[in-house]
């Protein structure tokens, strides 16, 4: 559930701070990349080199420190950041958490930060039942932050109560249940092709096209940040993927992708077909190099299989089938005509008549066609925002 998730880990001056220690590992071996955010009196019960030996990461616990990255760390911190948990959370940076204070370099990250902020309260039983803290969670609790609970037994002072941060395995266990209440194709696997195939000639040559790839990969990242468990079937590209959820196969022609699509299409909930699949491929591809030595060279060619209409053939009731079409004239008309020769649940156009759409472009402008005949059109966009109008798309049909 944190794979590939980016945590910053903030830690204030707490006896509890030791178990964050123990949480830091956690979250690492969960496959989260971890950095942390520490108050200075933080540091009296945990030390920095500990804190950055576990984390793998450069700790941030100064404002304005000359170890710093950048002049304003509490802002690119927050920026990188997918998720932000403090634990210990002492009644003091809660209160300035409420009221707004930011005087420190924890305090001040949080502020700056505008995604899910978890919090663990760890503290003395008197304090916690404070008129004055008790007010100040409330208020943070009805502002959207989760708050773990602390729990109840002895604490490090001496006193029997409510107070002690929560064990590091049931702060972990709280957010990865809370992240899956969220996530809405949690449970799903998802199959998603991509890129162009190359058709050989011999062995120098190929037939291909201009297919970059981003668009399919944009759309396999999208899927699994919605927690589905996503299969990509890339053709030949430069992309690295980046979510470890996405279980990556390379092909490099139209039969080879045919082949993993038959295996994976099986088990597969959503399919999203984005790869440019070559429509002929060589009738017979040359052993050696051909040589050039006349004007004209003439290749046999036959169609490839088209994978799109053997899955809309084999796809059941219960699962969601995804195409695209790349036209050039009659473009609805053609998309129609495809989306439901193709048993498709919608089809995705996109036109090379619009400027900055189609291959080799990071923009993408597409009209979204389901088969009720509802007709939806997108403005030039990113290609990232794009995939998550697809996927939006995706999940209203689930």
């Amino acid at each position: 559930m944190l794979k590939g998730k980016r945590i910053i880990l903030g830690i204030s001056g707490g006896i509890a701070a030791y178990k964050s220690v123990i949480l830091i590992r956690l979250l690492v071996k969960s496959g989260a990349e971890v950095r942390v955010v520490t108050t200075q009196n933080a540091l009296k019960f945990v030390t920095k080199i500990t804190l950055e030996t576990l984390s793998k990461n450069k700790l941030y616990y100064d404002l304005f420190s000359n170890e710093n990255d950048y002049s304003a760390e509490h802002v690119s911190i927050s920026d990188w950041g997918d998720i932000y948990i403090v634990a210990p959370a002492t009644a003091n940076i809660i209160g300035k958490l409420a009221n707004g204070i930011a005087d420190d370099a924890l305090s001040a990250s949080l502020l700056a930060f505008n995604r899910k902020i978890y919090i663990a309260p760890s503290m003395n039983v008197k304090m916690y039942e404070h008129f004055a803290f008790q007010k100040n969670l409330k208020y943070i609790k009805d502002n959207g932050i989760e708050v773990i609970d602390p729990e109840e037994g002895y604490l490090a002072c001496g006193y029997e109560g409510k107070g002690r941060m929560a064990e590091p395995e049931n702060i972990l266990s709280f957010i990865e249940k809370d992240i899956k209440k969220k996530i809405k194709l949690s449970g799903k696997k998802a199959l998603v092709t991509a890129g162009p195939t190359y058709e050989s000639i011999d062995p120098v040559r190929f037939i291909g096209n201009h297919s970059s790839g981003l668009m399919g990969i944009t759309i396999a990242e999208e899927l699994a940040n919605e927690g589905a468990d996503v299969t990509l079937i890339t053709g030949p590209n430069k992309f690295e993927i980046i979510n470890p959820a996405i279980k990556r196969i390379d092909v490099v022609s139209a039969d080879e992708m045919f082949i993993e699509c038959e295996k994976e299409f099986v088990i597969a909930d959503i399919t999203v077909m984005a790869a440019a699949v070559a429509d002929y491929t060589p009738y017979k591809v040359s052993k050696q190099k051909i040589k050039k030595s006349e004007n004209v060279l003439n290749i046999k060619l036959k169609l490839t299989k088209d994978i799109l209409s053997e899955l809309g053939r084999k796809k059941r009731k219960s699962q969601i089938l995804v195409g695209f079409a790349l036209e050039t004239n009659d473009e609805i008309k053609n998309a129609q005509k495809k989306l439901h020769n193709k048993n498709l649940d919608f089809i995705v156009l996109n036109s090379l008549k619009e400027k900055g759409a189609g291959f080799g472009h990071q923009t993408n402008k597409i009209t979204i066609i389901d088969n009720k005949n509802k007709i939806t059109k997108f403005d030039l966009k990113e290609k990232t925002e794009v995939a998550k109008d697809i996927v939006k798309k995706i999940i209203e049909l689930t």
